[in-house]
């Protein structure tokens, strides 16, 4: 173990973290505004320390239960010390710039498990189809049937309201974004049922459309908006299944404690789906559907795909309370 890690190392520094938990209670109990001004320079500063103190900890393996209790320490304070900050444009920009993607990266076990379920189900649902091709009729409706046959794209209507089908979209793509991530609060069984749903939805047409010798016309549809609306919808999985995970898991907290804790760091992962979302909405009503080259369109995704990891995979550090 290093030496910064030491018993002598953690004996020094537990006072603190007890002393940010002390306050915390205080806050809690009481209120922030019960708090002294001593105190409230007191727990910003211990705010900073701790954040300081985790940074350390995640450096060695064998301190895990350590960096746990840290951390969320850190997550009740982040809490308390910033719901009262107003939000502003800039405040936002620098949240989606040097939090969010920390917090994406301390969730990311839950986002790779709504990934995997959607992909699972999207598999399963794509050989169906292709086995069974009347299975498709579970999924697709006459009138998208139809227009299959005759090897149009359903989606060409969408071009002649596009402003109307924008607003619509970015509506509906939240919906389901929101209700995937809230229906982790039944256990994380409602997120994987929305993420059954949606990964066999996907499936299906992309089977669909392969019989129909149109796989081009969907995936050149879907790539362009797709790239930021299917991560995004993954993303909220993760955050449901981060809240089932608190539900179902407690650990050394109290339930009630797990399931704050849990809600509060699904919502934060989830916050970061809504500029993800509009960006789509109004390429699902402007672009997409548009007579654009295909290869254009790929390119437009790719693109858009390869900043999206660049955000959520930039290194960063943990940032200290201002």
């Amino acid at each position: 173990m290093p030496q910064i890690l030491s018993n002598l190392w953690i004996a020094r520094r537990r006072p603190h973290w007890d002393r940010l938990a002390a306050l915390l209670a205080q806050s809690n109990q009481s209120g922030l505004g019960q708090l002294s001004r001593a105190e409230l320079q007191e727990l910003a500063l211990l705010y900073r320390q701790v954040a300081a103190d985790l940074s350390v900890l995640r450096q060695d393996a064998t301190a895990r239960t350590y960096a746990e209790h840290v951390n969320q320490l850190l997550a009740r304070a982040h809490h308390i010390i910033y719901s009262g900050r107003k939000t502003n444009l800039k405040t936002l920009f620098l949240f989606l710039r040097d939090e969010y993607p920390a917090v994406f990266q301390r969730q990311w076990k839950f986002v790779l498990t709504s990934v995997l379920v959607s992909v699972a189900w999207g598999v399963v649902g794509a050989a169906v189809t292709n086995a069974r091709p009347e299975f498709m009729r579970h999924f697709v409706g006459p009138r998208m049937i139809a227009t299959m046959e005759r090897h149009q794209m359903w989606t060409e209507s969408v071009v002649s309201v596009a402003p109307m089908a924008s607003s619509y979209i970015m509506t509906n793509n939240l919906t389901v974004s929101f209700v995937t991530f809230a229906s982790g609060i039944v256990f994380g069984v409602g997120t994987f049922f929305y993420l059954y749903v949606n990964g066999m939805m996907l499936g299906v047409i992309g089977a669909a459309c392969h019989q129909y010798g149109m796989s081009v016309a969907l995936w050149s549809f879907v790539a362009p908006h797709g790239a930021l609306e299917l991560p995004a919808i993954l993303i909220a999985g993760g955050a449901g299944f981060r809240l089932g995970y608190a539900m179902l898991f407690p650990g050394a907290l109290g339930w009630k404690d797990s399931v704050a804790q849990g809600g509060m760091e699904a919502s934060r992962l989830i916050s970061g789906v809504i500029p993800m979302l509009a960006v789509a909405g109004i390429l699902e009503g402007f672009f997409s559907p548009s007579h654009a080259p295909v290869a254009l369109k790929f390119t437009v995704g790719g693109l858009l795909f390869a900043l999206l990891v660049t955000w959520l995979a930039r290194p960063v550090k943990p940032r200290p309370a201002a």
